[in-house]
């Protein structure tokens, strides 16, 4: 049992190592899929004093840090149409956006579809104070 170790270095060293990226990619989609659908991709606070309320709804929270806006500019394409509370108030679109009260967008309902945005309004506030014309 005489081994030629020349030849089997030589043989060794001409050999390529051979890497399979099919079952790689397998485990990184498999992975990807895994962490896209387990996180939570609600908004994330790292002031020690925010309000998070947990739901993730994607609406600003208003902090004290956040400034005082009273109305939040809300653009939607080719908008439209605008109802707050049943009551047409397209009047006061300019440039495909509105400006609605920001108590409306945390306390209320505010419904986007094609060209249209549909508001209900929490009680205490009126149409025309629920939206106005943005400058």
């Amino acid at each position: 049992m005489l081994r030629d170790i020349k030849s089997h270095k030589k043989k060794i060293a001409e050999q390529k190592p051979n890497f399979n990226l099919v079952p790689f990619i397998d485990i990184i989609f498999t992975l990807l899929i895994f962490l896209v659908l387990t996180s939570n991709f609600g908004d994330v606070n790292s002031d020690v004093g925010a309000i998070d309320n947990g739901t993730g709804t994607g609406k600003p929270n208003v902090t004290d840090t956040s400034g005082n806006n009273e109305y939040f500019i809300v653009p939607v394409h080719n908008l439209e149409k605008v109802t707050v509370d049943g009551q047409d108030m397209s009047h006061l679109i300019k440039n495909d956006a509105i400006g609605i009260q920001a108590k409306v967008i945390d306390e209320g309902e505010v419904n986007t579809k094609k060209g249209q945005i549909d508001i209900i309004t929490p009680s205490g506030i009126s149409p025309n104070e629920a939206v106005k014309t943005p400058q």
